[in-house]
């Protein structure tokens, strides 16, 4: 007895938890059932068990920006540094968080329509909808959070902006955001019912009865959510008063009603993003990327909403068929849009491509009528290389990486400087420039520069304004277009050389470039031919990648069918495939010498989804995309025609030098296979044909060592010039976007300790 009264006695100083089967208290167990039957949190499990769907568009949206989605191309960037007029500021995050907006509107009229009916207490109450969104605003508000948190934090600690800049773009960002509500709800103030509208005092108002699926569900309580409270105006909890008293019709009248209001929204935000593609033209209708992105998900989970409102249980099935539907119907050419190459000809007859038809343009005859065409063009340059010594000149060969404006800029950081530290014999040694994507398209700027300062232009070669002009935004055109116009169907055209072309981002990326490079490059291929022939300037091989049978397209100003195929092809017919085609001759029926020099550019920076595949006038019709998938970085070109050259080399020169101008450097990492799961293990034979720039690596070391062999001793150089970023941008992607901290590490690093021997050898090479 005594013991047992001993522990009655300290029974109440054990805490609660140590009685795994004591009952909760009441005031605890009251509190845990208030927030499990409270509005806001029926809502969340409701979308998470019903609506995954639309919740699945807030989840990529978030992987988007925290860059775990689409992070190696630089999505993230088209929200956290949003640019709008060439400017990142208060108006660029107003216009995102103004699509923001349009996006919350759009998931609270969607979830409306599709799950109003189940809480039936809402129609009882005034302004319906707008309890509906104050009680619904978890996701977007916890997006919301996690958009600020990573916008301020990239603001800070990646771009070194000040923090009272950072914030000032945060309130940008909420301004546009509650403006855009703001109008909203304006808007539905004034066209929105409930039920005091339809039961104005003093007069019963008859309601027509219906049989409706909802009426149903609403007479027999069927689908409808225990909910215990909400909120309501000033965020204050407010417990739900039974309806039971009402008639179910008169609260379906009321959600239709409701239900119309938000069609009709969703209706004008499609057709507002419409008309934002039709005006692509003009830069002032380019809102940031961002905010189209936002408009196009609004424009998704409406869509879907409203297919899944309209077939209800049968939702899955329809999307389905939709889908079938959808890619049956765009078979036909009506409906399937194809981006040409502007200047080309496509009402003629198309050219046959095939190995046999290839093989014709590699006849010894026509093999040899271009050779000589390009010794006329080495005989000129080696006249102007040699200088009055008369002494054998380097033949330089100068081969740049893709890479997006990051390669673009480091490449004209590497021109500027290489040729400013040699006083001008850079480009006067340089023979040919070839190379992929960003690389070329840097590396096309100075040389265009190079030529009209040549012509009388009054131009300062190695001014920093065309670092900056190479390195300006071209992703939000190209994004803006894409959801404002391609994912719809192209409708709009332009005309250009009497050809009629369909405007999508394609075209955009050409016109935005262009206005960045102040129209120095709108040309014609054919306009680079006589001062390639002269020498004023390097020949230059674009060389885009042929999805069809892996071949590569060689697009130059010269006749080039010496490229097309080993040498040993020419000299033994069938001994060797052809593994190229000369653009020029395999479309000359197509006014191939019309081709705009900038779908040339494009061409060879066409990396899949974010520019479209090229469809050549062919037979069958070709689609040509990114020259990195075969040749990254322009050896390959530069090897055969070495190759081709040797004897003249040999006989005119003093040897070769290679530059090779990387905006990334070699894989050095070896990732071990060890402790993998069954699935990674599965998966393991594949990952090599991801690593397509190591295949491409040990493939041109092979070259340059067969190239070494074939010249001759000491005919060869190789000059190694690559971009080494800071630690913080190590993984910093690759796109057609770069800021202002990635612009800054560029110019650190052309004069860093990793380039500076490598600038000493070519000087001294050059001499």
């Amino acid at each position: 007895m005594g013991k047992m009264a001993e522990n009655q006695a300290v029974a109440p100083n054990i805490p609660i938890t140590q009685y795994p089967n004591a009952p909760m208290p009441p005031s605890m167990r009251k509190k845990i059932t208030d927030i499990v039957y409270s509005f806001p949190f029926q809502l969340l499990v409701l979308h998470l068990r019903g609506n995954l769907l639309l919740i699945g568009v807030w989840i990529l949206l978030a992987l988007m920006v925290t860059g775990k989605f689409g992070g190696g191309f630089g999505l993230r960037y088209l929200f956290l540094s949003p640019e709008y007029m060439g400017e990142v500021g208060f108006l660029s995050f107003f216009y995102v968080g103004a699509g923001f907006g349009g996006l919350v509107i759009s998931w609270n009229l969607t979830t409306y329509l599709l799950d109003a009916y189940r809480f039936s207490f809402l129609a009882s109450l005034g302004k319906p909808f707008a309890k509906f969104v104050l009680n619904n605003l978890v996701v977007p508000v916890a997006f919301a959070v996690l958009f600020l948190i990573c916008q301020i934090r990239f603001g800070v600690f990646h771009e070194l902006l000040p923090l009272g800049t950072v914030l000032w773009n945060s309130v940008g960002f909420l301004t546009g955001f509650a403006t855009l509500v703001f109008l909203v709800a304006v808007y539905f103030q004034f066209t929105n019912k409930d039920i005091t509208s339809f039961s104005p005092k003093g007069k019963k108002k008859k309601i027509k009865a219906e049989n409706s699926q909802v009426v149903r569900d609403i007479r027999l309580h069927r689908n409808q959510w225990r909910v215990d409270t909400f909120l309501s105006d000033g965020m204050r909890p407010r417990p739900v008063r039974s309806v039971a008293h009402y008639d179910p019709a008169f609260l379906a009248k009321i959600f239709k009603q409701n239900h119309l209001n938000a069609l009709l929204v969703q209706l004008f935000t499609l057709i507002v993003i419409v008309l934002l593609g039709a005006l692509m033209d003009r830069p002032f209708f380019r809102i940031p990327t961002a905010a189209s992105i936002f408009l196009l998900a609004s424009t998704v989970i409406a869509v879907g909403g409203a297919i899944s409102f309209w077939l209800g249980s049968w939702r899955i099935t329809g999307f389905v068929v939709i889908l079938i539907l959808i890619n049956f119907i765009t078979r036909f050419d009506f409906f399937h849009h194809r981006n040409k190459a502007y200047g080309l000809n496509y009402e003629v007859q198309p050219s046959p491509y095939q190995l046999d038809s290839l093989q014709n343009f590699c006849t010894q005859p026509a093999v040899d009528t271009d050779m000589a065409a390009t010794i006329e063009i080495l005989n000129k340059w080696k006249q102007k290389a040699s200088g009055t010594n008369g002494e054998k000149p380097k033949m330089v060969f100068f081969c740049v990486s893709g890479g997006g404006l990051k390669a673009a800029t480091w490449a004209m950081e590497v021109l500027q400087h290489a040729d400013s530290l040699t006083n001008g014999q850079f480009m006067q040694h340089t023979v040919l420039m070839s190379g992929a994507s960003g690389g070329m398209m840097g590396t096309s700027y100075f040389r265009e520069l190079a030529l009209r300062k040549q012509q009388g232009e009054p131009i300062d070669l190695y001014n920093r304004e065309y670092v900056a002009d190479i390195s300006k935004d071209l992703l939000n055109p190209i994004s803006f277009t894409i959801v404002t116009n391609d994912v719809f169907l192209p409708w709009a055209s332009f005309e250009q050389g009497g050809q009629r072309y369909k405007k999508d981002r394609g075209y955009i990326f050409e016109k935005a470039f262009n206005e960045n490079t102040h129209d120095r490059l709108n040309k014609t291929i054919a306009e680079y031919a006589q001062p390639e022939r002269e020498a004023l300037i390097p020949m230059m091989f674009v060389t885009p990648s042929i999805v069809n049978d892996g071949r590569r397209m060689v697009i130059s100003s010269q006749p080039v069918r010496y490229m097309m195929v080993e040498p040993a092809g020419v000299k033994l017919p069938g001994s060797v495939r052809v593994d190229a085609a000369d653009f020029r001759a395999l479309f000359a029926s197509q006014n191939a010498d019309s081709l705009r020099f900038t779908t040339a550019l494009r061409m060879n920076a066409t990396y899949p989804y974010v520019l479209p595949n090229v469809n050549l006038p062919s037979e069958p019709r070709i689609e040509v995309l990114d020259a990195g998938f075969r040749d990254n970085f322009g050896l390959k070109s530069a090897t055969r025609f070495m190759h081709v050259f040797k004897d003249w080399i040999r006989e005119n020169t003093s040897g070769a030098v290679v530059v090779v101008v990387r905006s990334f450097d070699r894989q050095q990492e070896i990732k071990s296979n060890e402790n993998r799961g069954i699935l990674e293990t599965l998966l393991n034979p594949l990952e090599i044909a991801f690593k397509v720039m190591s295949l491409q690596d040990y493939e041109h070391d092979n070259s340059l060592g067969f190239l070494d062999d074939l010249l001759g001793p000491d005919m060869l150089e190789i000059v190694r010039l690559t971009y080494h970023p800071s630690e913080e941008l190590k993984d910093s992607p690759i796109s057609f976007y770069i800021t202002n901290r990635e612009r800054a590490d560029l110019v650190r690093a052309i004069q860093s300790e990793e380039v500076r021997p490598s600038f000493e050898r070519l000087r001294e090479l050059l001499k």
